[in-house]
């Protein structure tokens, strides 16, 4: 992966912090539908694919190479083996060469509901390509401005995949024509495809924290640390002024810098993190819906029913049954 420079003596979170960090990047995210596809195409070739909204993008290429083109980035070559994430899915061009305009994605596949797969064959007289191409949709609630604000694309060459033995074998099962197929299998795929992601992922961040310019946030030791407190101490009472204090910062420089460096304000990131454990103890735990709310944060039962029906649109009492029903 392309890493621009870094400055090696800027204060960085030590390496605790920064694994604790690097995780919280990857806990949120659940997909709850994948649509994939498989493309056989022979040069000249292009398709452009539009902004996918709480949906990742991924391409793997199994065969041959392509060129990723987008607005206002360097264009980037893959070759066989080679892995590309759009962790917010970016839209973008692939193409046998940078400069060709092409297709529209919708032209080619028309449906792509979650749960279902597509393949595109292009005939051309030139080189002969494979890719296995998968839109990976995501609760779009649990996409924390941490997760957001990775860069546009993310790429493992073969070499590094081949470091990876499971993200290889998996990658590798999911491209191939006979996939197994039979009972439970939409739900073996999507299991694969998130598991294929976070596998993905992992080297990448481990990538990013060795080079902070990738990720600004991870220059800043303050408020990395708050991040990682409010990840994994969503429970604790806390304020905008106690948060300050604990990362040793005023109230205006670290609510400046948070939103700065996360995307968002300190208010709003802990209260998604709570929603999100909030609704994982609905919808995955047997835990009584009454004690729910000090899980998360909330000393008032009524405040928390209240920030859950403005978050999710509906009760927690509601979401369980929904959950309930889902399964």
């Amino acid at each position: 992966m392309a890493i621009v420079g870094t400055d090696r003596h800027a204060q960085q979170p030590d390496r605790d912090q920064q694994d604790d960090l690097l995780s919280e990047l990857l806990t949120p995210l659940r997909l709850t539908g994948v649509f994939d596809s498989r493309w056989h195409v022979r040069a000249p070739w292009a398709i452009e694919g539009d902004a996918e909204h709480s949906c990742a993008v991924l391409h793997y290429v199994v065969e041959g190479g392509c060129w990723i083109t987008t607005e206002d980035e360097a264009p980037v070559e893959l070759h066989a083996g080679d892995l590309v994430v759009f962790p917010t899915g970016t839209a973008h061009r692939l193409s046998d060469r940078p400069e060709r305009q092409g297709l529209p994605l919708k032209a080619v596949l028309p449906e792509r509901q979650p749960g279902t797969s597509g393949e595109i064959v292009i005939e051309g007289s030139g080189p002969a390509s494979r890719l296995l191409c998968a839109g990976l949709h995501y609760d779009a609630s649990a996409a924390t401005g941490l997760y957001t604000s990775l860069p546009w694309a993310l790429v493992l060459d073969a070499p590094q995949v081949d470091r990876e033995p499971l993200l290889r074998d998996t990658l590798r099962l999911l491209a191939a024509p006979d996939r197994p197929a039979g009972p439970g299998d939409r739900l073996i795929t999507l299991r694969a495809f998130e598991m294929a992601l976070v596998l993905a992922l992992r080297p990448l961040l481990r990538e990013l924290a060795g080079n902070p310019a990738s990720l600004p946030l991870l220059r800043h030791p303050g408020i990395s640390r708050a991040v990682v407190m409010m990840a994994t101490r969503f429970a604790d009472p806390w304020t905008i002024d106690s948060l300050a204090r604990e990362v040793g910062m005023s109230r205006s420089a670290f609510t400046a810098s948070f939103r700065d460096l996360v995307g968002e304000s300190p208010a709003r990131y802990l209260a998604a993190r709570r929603m999100h454990e909030a609704g994982r103890l609905l919808s995955e735990t047997s835990v009584p819906q009454s004690a729910v709310p000090a899980r998360v944060g909330y000393q008032s039962a009524v405040g928390f029913h209240l920030a859950f029906r403005k978050w999710f649109g509906v009760t927690p009492g509601e979401y369980r049954a929904g959950a309930d029903r889902a399964a």
